[in-house]
């Protein structure tokens, strides 16, 4: 039997602070490699957050050796080149507009890929939502498991499209250096807005 996890329990300040209020983002990592396995459990663990339908359009691309990222490079903007070549690894995350072939598979509560076929508006919101939102747990798995991440955007949309999903119905989305933040490798941290300044409780 499962023991059941007490979910009203907050995670302590450690848990939160590597997650979120010291987490940062790097532009600059150290020379300590990041396995396949390690990348491998980031995957495992981010698939777990939840999409709607269960549909999972996000799909990942994670470039660590030299002759990826020089496909890479063509499709960069200037000031992301130097910091993206010398990443462990460059995730493109991207999402599949085929993502509702899988329903049946994924969402057997009902025929949820008679909700998308032939609706290609709903098809692409769909899924760059979804993907988008994968992306971000991500981050927060990547985060978890000790590395640290750049997201950015900065790149040719198109161009990496093209180079790295031609002939499929994947989309990029956007990019994530991934490592081992080396130390005055980010910026000055900006102001985050107050909560009167973003929230409104009805």
């Amino acid at each position: 039997m499962t023991e059941r996890v007490d979910r009203s329990k907050p995670l302590d300040d450690h848990a939160l602070d590597q997650l979120f209020r010291t987490a940062r983002t790097y532009n600059k990592f150290t020379s300590k490699p990041v396995s396949d396995t390690v990348l491998q459990a980031v995957y495992d663990l981010m698939k777990w957050g939840a999409t709607s339908a269960n549909c999972q359009p996000a799909r990942l691309l994670f470039l660590k050796s030299n002759e990826a990222k020089e496909r890479l490079k063509p499709h960069l903007d200037e000031g992301n080149v130097k910091k993206t070549m010398a990443a462990p690894v460059v995730a493109i995350i991207g999402h599949d507009l085929a993502f509702y072939e899988h329903l049946p598979e994924q969402y057997p509560a009902a025929d949820a890929r008679s909700w998308f076929v032939g609706d290609q508006q709903k098809i692409a919101e769909t899924a760059f939502r979804n993907g988008t939102l994968q992306g971000a747990y991500f981050m927060l798995a990547a985060r978890a498991l000790g590395l640290d991440c750049g997201p950015m955007s900065g790149f040719s949309i198109g161009g990496v499209t093209k180079e790295f999903f031609g002939g499929t119905e994947t989309h990029a989305n956007f990019l994530c250096n991934l490592g081992y933040g080396q130390e005055g490798g980010t910026y000055p941290r900006g102001p985050r807005l107050d909560f009167d300044q973003a929230c409104k409780i009805l």
